[in-house]
C-alpha cells in the first residue's frame, strides 16, 4: 500500500513524495537516457499514464516497449501493468482541486471562452501552489536573502520577466541585488556569476521549458558555495536537485507551455516575508518610498531640505 502524502501538497510535488514518485526521481538522476526520459514522462504526466497502453508510452518516450518492460521490472514491479496501477494507487492519494478542476474544463462545451478557460487554470493553479507551501519554509529564505553579501537573480525566457519583477522586490530590502542576465542573455549572465562565492545567494527562476544555460550557471554558482534558491514548477525539474531551498509553483496550462501566474504569486509572497521579517525593513520601505515618490502619478508628500512638499496632479508642488 502506497504511504499517504500530506494533503497540502499539489499533484506534481505530492507524487514526487511518494515512494514511487522518489523511485523515478533516483532513475531520473542516475539512470540511462532511455530511462531517464521514462522516468521524466511518468513524473510530468501521471493521470495520462494511467490510460496508456504500453505501445503508447514507449511512443510518447520514443523507446521501445521492451525497455517499457525492463523499467517497470526494474522498478520492482511483475510488469509495466503492474506499475500503471501502482501510479493509479499513487495519484488517489495526491489528487487535488487542480485536477478536478482541469477535469470540469476538459467536460465543458467549445461555446466557453479560451481566455476564461485560461483564467480558470490561473486560479487552479494558485490554489495548489498555496495549499503545498510552508509559511516557515518562505520565511527561513527570506532570512537567507538578508544574511547574504549579494543576491544574484537569474531567468531565461519566459521566466525573465520573473526575475526582473523579484530583482525589483528584493532591491531595497537586500544589501545587493544583480539581476544576472537582464538585458544581456547568457554571457553577461556568466559574468556577472564570475566571482560568486559562498557569501552569495542565487535566486533562479525557471519554467517549462527550461533552458540549458539556466541549470548550467546554477550548477556553477552551487560549485562555487553560493546558497541556491530554485523557483520552479516540479521535482522533475533539473532546477530542483540544483536548489538547497525550493519553492514550487504550479505551471501547468492546456495551451502554453507553461503559466507564470502561480510563480509571480510566490515571488510577491516572498517579497511580503522578506518585507515584514524584521523592523528595520519598514524604515527601508519608507526610504524607498520616499526616494521615489517624486516620480509618481498622483498626491505625496516628499521630504526635501527638510520641508514637506505636495506635489500635485498636475505635478506643481506647494
Amino acid at each position: 500500500m502506497t504511504p499517504p502524502v500530506p494533503p497540502s501538497a499539489s499533484p506534481d510535488v505530492g507524487f514526487a513524495a511518494s515512494s514511487l514518485g522518489r523511485s523515478l526521481l533516483r532513475v531520473l538522476a542516475e539512470g540511462s537516457a532511455s530511462n531517464r526520459a521514462i522516468a521524466d514522462y511518468v513524473l510530468r504526466n501521471q493521470v495520462r499514464v494511467t490510460a496508456l497502453g504500453i505501445e503508447e508510452l514507449a511512443d510518447a518516450c520514443a523507446v521501445s516497449t521492451a525497455t517499457i518492460s525492463r523499467f517497470a521490472r526494474d522498478l520492482g514491479f511483475k510488469n509495466y501493468a503492474a506499475m500503471r496501477g501502482a501510479v493509479a494507487e499513487t495519484l488517489q492519494s495526491v489528487l487535488q482541486p487542480v485536477e478536478k478542476l482541469r477535469s470540469t474544463i476538459a467536460r465543458r462545451t467549445a461555446k466557453v471562452s479560451p481566455a476564461l478557460e485560461s483564467l480558470g487554470y490561473a486560479e487552479a493553479a494558485l490554489t495548489a501552489t498555496s495549499r503545498a507551501l510552508a509559511g516557515a519554509q518562505i520565511d527561513s529564505i527570506g532570512a537567507v536573502l538578508t544574511k547574504a553579501r549579494t543576491v544574484y537573480v537569474l531567468g531565461f525566457g519566459l521566466s525573465s520577466f520573473l526575475a526582473g519583477a523579484l530583482a525589483m522586490h528584493l532591491q531595497p530590502f537586500c544589501r545587493h541585488v544583480v539581476e544576472v542576465a537582464a538585458s544581456g542573455g547568457t554571457e553577461v549572465a556568466a559574468s556577472h556569476l564570475a566571482t560568486v562565492t559562498a557569501r552569495d545567494v542565487l535566486v533562479v527562476v525557471s519554467l517549462p521549458r527550461y533552458t540549458l544555460d539556466a541549470a548550467s550557471l546554477t550548477r556553477f554558482a552551487r560549485d562555487a558555495g553560493a546558497t541556491i534558491v530554485s523557483i520552479t514548477d516540479s521535482p522533475a525539474s533539473p532546477l530542483a536537485e540544483l536548489g538547497h531551498h525550493v519553492l514550487y509553483a504550479h505551471c501547468a496550462h492546456p495551451v502554453l507551455p507553461s503559466s507564470s501566474s502561480a510563480a509571480l504569486a510566490v515571488i510577491e509572497a516572498l517579497a511580503v516575508a522578506l518585507m515584514t521579517s524584521n523592523k528595520a525593513n519598514v524604515a527601508k520601505a519608507a526610504r524607498h518610498t520616499e526616494a521615489i515618490a517624486a516620480y509618481l502619478h498622483g498626491e505625496h508628500q516628499i521630504r526635501a531640505g527638510g520641508t514637506q512638499k505636495k506635489v500635485t496632479k498636475r505635478g506643481r508642488t506647494a
